[in-house]
């Protein structure tokens, strides 16, 4: 970000971050379409659609195409986020997953 003489920022172009981020985003979105495929052609597509992580990615990648969605990153990160507010016991036998299984952590 370029600063002014009071040492404020100031926005990037659009031209700007698409110069400096195009190539490395467009990448990140390769491998996201590629992992997608995997899925989509592994031994049992079926199971892996149905598992929480690949419906929290799915929902994120809808969130990301939402053009009324404001503030889309954090949309993102609250749809992998476990929305559960009472702390847990112990955080022995709990495993990150990366996003919130529907499960609450009771038992630990």
């Amino acid at each position: 970000m370029i600063k002014n003489k009071q040492q404020l920022p100031i926005p990037l172009s659009s031209s700007q971050i698409l110069d400096m981020s195009f190539l490395e985003n467009r990448a990140r979105l390769l491998e996201i379409a590629a992992f997608i495929d995997r899925i989509e052609r592994s031994a049992d597509p079926d199971t892996g659609k149905a598992d929480f992580r690949y419906k929290s990615f799915i929902e994120g990648v809808r969130l990301l195409l939402d053009d009324s969605a404001a503030v889309k990153t954090s949309r993102i990160q609250i749809n992998f986020s476990d929305p559960t507010t009472e702390p847990i016991a112990s955080a022995i036998k709990l495993k990150a997953h990366g996003a919130w299984s529907g499960e609450t952590n009771e038992g630990y």
